[in-house]
């Protein structure tokens, strides 16, 4: 069965073009399957069927897993089988009629609009790091775009005579309207501390870290939470509460929900509608 897993992640990669990260979840949450069929002695992936999946479900739930982690063990079986049906390694879909454990959705938390202010303003912009942090919080915040976007963005995804900005996820590329004040703050970012940020001339990388490296996620993880404290914000924030509050704010502005899933990049207007109960006030 180990092979059949390999095999697996091996189309997820090459064919389904996957995130590291989203390979290594898949891989972890099938591996982990694998040895629950081992310890129930089960060598042969056709052994398994509907009640062994339900089996491993109620087991994992006795182990004190969070609903959140069964239920995405659940997706990554359920994903594991339709590659096993498609390449014939079985017949049957075992998964069917297995069902997910309900998942409360939390509305996401957000900041207001003041303790925004309060946060975008603590960078020192007398330092070189302080223009760089401001210039990125408020490009997090004006456009609502992704971590995984601010971070591999390039110096030639802004254009600052159009003022815009062109972002990429999932394979899809949009283009996001950059505001007069972020543009001057990028403009000072490029001329007066990217030069000296960065160690060769030729370098693309739009935001770099101290050494002249690509900033990391868990680089601008830490930069949120340093300025966070600084600012004596008691709410738990991470990266992404800058887009949920960027994307409520507009929200609540009256900001058409058509035009805010498209400058967040959501496929699924269903992703967008979420925030017009935040603006309702059910948050």
């Amino acid at each position: 069965m180990d092979n059949l897993v390999t095999d697996f992640i091996q189309y997820l990669k090459e064919e389904k073009k996957l995130s590291q990260n989203t390979l290594m979840s898949y891989q972890r949450d099938i591996e982990q399957y694998i040895g629950f069929l081992h310890g129930k002695n089960v060598e042969n992936i056709q052994q398994s069927n509907k009640a062994t999946i339900a089996t491993y479900m109620a087991w994992q739930n006795s182990q004190g897993r969070a609903i959140t982690t069964i239920s995405r063990s659940l997706a990554s079986i359920r994903a594991f089988y339709r590659f096993l049906i498609s390449h014939d390694f079985i017949i049957g879909n075992p998964t069917i009629g297995v069902e997910s454990p309900k998942v409360e959705k939390k509305l996401p938390q957000i900041l207001s609009v003041e303790e925004v202010k309060i946060l975008l303003d603590q960078p020192n912009k007398m330092g070189l790091k302080g223009v760089r942090d401001k210039t990125m919080l408020e490009l997090l915040y004006s456009t609502g775009i992704r971590v995984s976007e601010l971070i591999t963005l390039n110096v030639s995804d802004l254009d600052l005579s159009e003022m815009t900005l062109t972002c990429r996820h999932s394979n899809r590329e949009r283009k996001i309207p950059v505001n007069r004040r972020c543009i001057d703050l990028m403009k000072e970012y490029l001329e007066r501390v990217r030069p000296f940020m960065i160690r060769e001339k030729t370098e693309q990388v739009l935001f770099v870290n101290t050494n002249g490296n690509r900033l990391t996620r868990q680089g601008f993880w830490k930069i949120v939470k340093y300025y966070t404290s600084k600012a004596n914000i008691q709410k738990d924030i991470t990266p992404h509460t800058l887009r949920h509050s960027f994307a409520a704010h507009l929200v609540q502005k009256g900001k058409n929900l058509k035009d805010v899933q498209m400058m967040l990049g959501h496929s699924d207007i269903s992703s967008t509608q979420v925030y017009l109960q935040i603006a309702n006030g059910d948050a």
